[in-house]
């Protein structure tokens, strides 16, 4: 017997009668009791239900979706297939993010793309390299040239996640038969981008950047 189920309901609502008003067996009582503890079952229920869903925590199904739409509208939905444990983890990482920095933004695209980018700020030494500088690499150490022309500027080459799927040529070589064009019995195919499937599209890097990027500032963006 658990706490508000209709075990648990029915003896406390017949804990609450007075002594000596019924004795013995008593059936219609029980019936009458029985009906109401199914009802109350059924609030407490939907009460305990309710409960979950005001802590980002412990809230469940649609009521997630429900967060996930106030905090960030339509930039974070959940995927195909995805559980309530998995989706809570995506809602609270990016609710406490860190943002508007370096590390942030490199961060945010290993999370989606399992790939570390290449950020270069044409304002930063540590980037281009420095001249007469013991502890610089110069500019032949690094191939940069720095310029004090773009400030606020950095220059972002993303890497696309690996694409599973689909074979990853045409297999007219590699085909155990001769493959042909036009006959339904050949042994390959034409490759389709449709067959194709990634963690994440090129929109969700550039949301990615977009979301982390600090304010008054022009993340040029290379996706490879």
């Amino acid at each position: 017997m658990a706490t508000g189920d209709q075990d648990d309901v029915f003896k406390r609502l017949k804990d609450l009668l007075p002594n000596g008003w019924f004795t013995g067996d008593t059936p219609i009582l029980d019936g009458l009791l029985w009906g109401a503890a199914y009802a109350l079952n059924f609030v407490y229920t939907l009460w305990a239900y309710a409960k979950l869903q005001t802590r980002i925590k412990s809230a469940t199904d649609g009521w997630l979706d429900m967060i996930a739409a106030d905090f960030f509208g339509d930039t974070l939905l959940r995927k195909k297939g995805q559980g309530d444990s998995s989706f809570r983890n995506r809602i609270i990482i990016n609710l406490f993010r860190g943002r508007g920095t370096r590390t942030a933004m490199i961060q945010v695209l290993e999370e989606i793309t399992g790939k570390t980018p290449d950020i270069f700020e044409p304002n930063r030494p540590l980037d281009t390299g420095a001249m007469n500088t013991p502890l610089s690499k110069g500019y032949c150490g690094v191939a940069r040239m720095g310029s004090m022309a773009v400030p606020y500027t950095a220059m972002i080459t993303a890497y696309r996640p690996a694409a599973v799927g689909t074979a990853a040529g045409g297999a007219f070589c590699a085909a155990p038969k001769v493959a042909a064009l036009n006959k339904p019995l050949a042994s390959s195919y034409m490759n389709s981008l449709s067959l194709v499937t990634t963690s994440a599209t090129d929109e969700d890097i550039y949301e990615a950047i977009s979301a982390v990027k600090p304010v008054g500032t022009i993340m040029w963006t290379a996706i490879e």
